[in-house]
Order: structure tokens, then C-alpha cells, then sequence
């Protein structure tokens, strides 16, 4: 981590606390997290037995069809958000996955919660 000063450190941990704090929020607004897991699922929508209205139970189906996929990219970015942030306790952030070489600071400006450097993004 020797290619990250302390101030571009704290830049990025403000900026990733940040985000993890808007990503749970939306999150909750689009589902609930397990609690026997800690995943989130899409839910608004969820049907509970049998509907009095057909138009209120289709309304619902298309809503839930629509959060599943929502959610499920809030929870990868939200989890590599709060990846980046343990690799900054751990003294392991801006460091590739597949690699070991460093992120170049444009990458990591880019996309503070970059996994990779660029070679290895695809």
C-alpha cells in the first residue's frame, strides 16, 4: 500500500463509508436482509396467499421482478464497498486479487472499491 499516502487513505475510507451507508439504505428500501445470513432479497410486491385483486397481485409480481435484480447488484457493490473498507483495517487495500500488484491510484479514483487493477477487470 506503499503507492497510497495517508491523506488519499482517509479520502477513500470517507468515501467508501459513504457509499456503504447509502448503499443500506437503498438496499432496505428495495428488500430485507436475511438474518440467518446476512444476504439481501428483493421483496415489495411479496405475495402473502391470495390476492383480492388480480391487477394489486400482478402489480406486486412486476415490482418483485423488478427489486430481485435491483437488489442483487446493490448487494455485489455493497459487498465489495465493504470489502474495500476491511482491506484498509487490514493494511491490504489497493492491492489486486489476482495479482498482488498494485491498483494505480486512477484506478482506485475511478472506483474506490476496485478489486483488481485494469488487467485484471475482465
Amino acid at each position: 500500500m506503499t503507492h497510497i499516502n495517508a491523506q488519499e487513505l482517509n479520502d477513500f475510507r470517507a468515501e467508501l463509508e459513504a457509499e456503504v451507508d447509502s448503499l443500506k439504505e437503498e438496499l432496505a428500501s428495495h428488500g430485507k436482509a436475511t438474518p440467518e445470513t446476512g444476504d439481501w432479497q428483493g421483496t415489495k410486491g411479496e405475495l402473502n396467499g391470495e390476492e383480492a385483486d388480480p391487477n394489486d397481485a400482478a402489480d406486486q409480481m412486476e415490482e418483485l421482478a423488478t427489486n430481485v435484480p435491483l437488489v442483487e447488484e446493490l448487494e455485489k457493490r455493497y459487498k465489495d464497498v465493504a470489502s474495500a473498507l476491511e482491506k484498509i483495517e487490514n493494511n491490504a487495500y489497493g492491492v489486486c486479487e489476482k495479482c498482488g500488484e498494485e491498483i494505480p491510484l486512477k484506478r482506485l479514483r475511478a472506483n474506490p472499491a476496485a478489486r483488481t487493477c485494469v488487467d485484471h477487470s475482465k
